[in-house]
């Protein structure tokens, strides 16, 4: 009787110990170059209305709805859009934690694949999904966002 569940304790020490590896690999943190190679792709492929009261804020188009949480989980305070709008050092940085959050889910989802990591939050900064943009306007954001991040990850580091 006592022996099935020292079976199965010691089963699930061995299992434990063969996906560890594996985990680890899952874990590989995104470096500081990617994210700032993302931020600043999402900046220039962020859609540029020409109506200056479009209700998106900053060079990163945000809305202001996505901005209140983002500004919670990455300050602890509820930033306004006018405060997110007015100072770029701030909405930078916000941008680049959110950035760091999404590269990281997404190395996690494609197995350390940096562009399809990329592709995938892209696709979220856009629609909130990290698949189904494929086609049209979505696609269109997408390609851009890797262009440019691509780019921006073949510059020497300063």
């Amino acid at each position: 009787m006592i022996k099935k569940p020292i079976r199965l304790l010691l089963s699930g020490v061995i299992v434990s110990f063969g996906l560890l590896p594996s985990l680890a690999q899952a874990q590989k943190p995104v470096s500081d170059a990617q994210v700032a190679a993302m931020v600043e792709a999402l900046r220039q492929a962020a859609p540029q209305t020409k109506n200056p009261n479009d209700g998106l804020y900053s060079e990163w188009q945000v809305k202001p709805e996505t901005l209140k949480g983002w500004s919670r989980t990455c300050l602890k305070r509820e930033l306004t859009p006018t405060q997110f709008e007015n100072s770029p050092v701030l909405a930078r940085s916000i941008v680049s934690c959110i950035a760091r959050r999404e590269l990281t889910n997404q190395f996690a989802a494609t197995n350390n694949n940096e562009i399809a990591s990329v592709r995938g939050a892209a696709c979220w900064w856009m629609t909130g999904k990290y698949t189904g943009c494929d086609k049209g306007f979505t696609a269109d954001y997408v390609q851009k966002v890797v262009r440019v991040y691509q780019q921006q990850r073949s510059k020497p580091a300063t």
